[in-house]
């Protein structure tokens, strides 16, 4: 039996974990932090569309499990908040919306647990690898977190799956590649109200958005915008886009670390442009965390060697078409599918066929979310004029639709 060595044990890591062992590969998981996920983690909240919903399900054998972890969004909504009066109308609504809201460590712990723990190994930080020369195995050099020992690896394939900041990617094959920062950050943050469904907060949240629970909102003003959408076990998710010039970051992380008084700028901040009910959200919200908001210009190659890049190593992307968390779990079962066919002693055509599906796809897809976050953003692009909701027509609004994402309906040949 052939073995894949996994860097990551995120979401695209895990999924790979699936789609492999699902292929008949043999599978070892590579991870610094210590061990699974506990608690509620600066994950938050992501959106799973059908496709994504199906492939999950494969892997956990029916839809039960991932429909008991997540909720309906069946309502893609714009809408504009006037910032005079703090009233709000609706712009665009699709209520064909096929897609299911989960909290990430709700969705990471599905995952994960439905697998063999003993193919991870916690604690490890990845630290080189070193292709053979014939190109038929690939060894991992870690070290251990809690002993200091470094451990080597061996195995056929290697598949980084290390995130936007992977250190395969830049240390190893592309060290010129950089991150591009997007102009902007944002607040994000949780509200658990199960222990009280009748606080005034939640109260106005179900007034001003009758359709919440089931419904994807995007409240744009001038120059930002804000999503709101709720979670299972009675939790609401917010995101708040703020243009800013770069912010300075430590180690090796997108998310800032805030401080007592940036939070509260942040919270009266938010009484100029969204309604006092979704304010009202924003400031009972416990530690709202800051992300700073990067993609990357797309990729000529994903495979090198016996070497392949997934999710977000593969492709950095802006979170406003919903496409991170999905582009990670298709990438994860179109190489499970391609390793399948091409049988464990054709590995070179199994990932070409996996770069030539997923390349095409995925380059579209970020360069079509960097475009509507500057769109809604209000930043500037060079075929048209900033965007201002108050003034936007129809073309305007039908570019920042969800379903206009290329390939939203594509279902990719080798997943038929």
């Amino acid at each position: 039996m052939k073995k894949a060595i996994i860097v990551g044990g995120s979401i695209a890591g895990i999924a790979c974990a699936h789609a492999l062992t699902t292929a008949g590969w043999q599978v070892v998981v590579i991870e610094k932090s210590n061990g699974p996920t506990t608690g509620s983690p600066t994950g938050a909240g992501l959106g799973l569309d059908a496709l994504s919903c199906k492939i999950i399900s494969s892997w956990l054998g029916g839809l039960g499990p991932l429909q008991r972890a997540t909720l309906p969004l069946s309502i893609d909504q714009n809408q504009m908040t006037m910032t005079q009066t703090k009233t709000t109308r609706t712009i665009t609504r699709d209520e064909e919306f096929n897609f299911r809201a989960a909290h990430w460590a709700d969705l990471h712990g599905l995952l994960l647990n439905s697998l063999n723990p003993q193919i991870f190994m916690w604690a490890h930080e990845f630290l080189s690898l070193c292709i053979s020369d014939d190109k038929n195995s690939v060894t991992v050099n870690a070290k251990s977190l809690q002993t200091g020992e470094i451990i080597h690896v061996i195995g056929d394939l290697l598949v980084a799956a290390d995130g936007c900041l992977s250190s395969i990617r830049r240390r190893i094959f592309l060290s010129g590649h950089m991150l591009r920062y997007s102009g902007y950050c944002a607040w994000r943050g949780v509200f658990d109200f199960s222990g009280d469904e009748d606080l005034e907060t939640i109260k106005g949240i179900r007034k001003v958005y009758p359709d919440i629970g089931k419904c994807l909102y995007f409240d744009l003003a001038p120059n930002t915008h804000c999503v709101l959408y709720e979670l299972l076990n009675k939790r609401m998710n917010w995101i708040w886009y703020i243009n800013q010039p770069e912010p300075q970051t430590k180690g090796n992380s997108v998310t800032m670390k805030v401080s007592k008084e940036m939070i509260e700028k942040m919270q009266d901040d938010a009484e100029r442009f969204f309604v006092p009910e979704l304010v009202a959200l924003i400031k009972v919200t416990e530690e709202p965390f800051l992300n700073v908001m990067y993609d990357s210009e797309p990729l000529d190659k994903i495979v090198f060697d016996n070497v392949v890049l997934v999710g977000d190593a593969a492709h950095p992307t802006t979170p406003h078409c919903l496409r991170s968390t999905n582009m990670s779990i298709l990438d994860a079962a179109v190489l499970g599918k391609c390793l399948k066919k091409w049988g464990q002693n054709d590995l070179q055509s199994a990932l070409s066929e996996y770069q030539s599906t997923r390349l095409p796809v995925v380059s579209k897809q970020v360069l079509h979310s960097r475009r509507v976050g500057r769109i809604k953003q209000g930043l500037g692009l060079p075929d048209r004029e900033s965007f201002d909701p108050t003034t936007a027509n129809s073309e305007d609004w039908c570019e920042i639709q969800q379903k206009n994402v290329p390939f939203f309906f594509h279902i990719p040949e080798c997943m038929l």
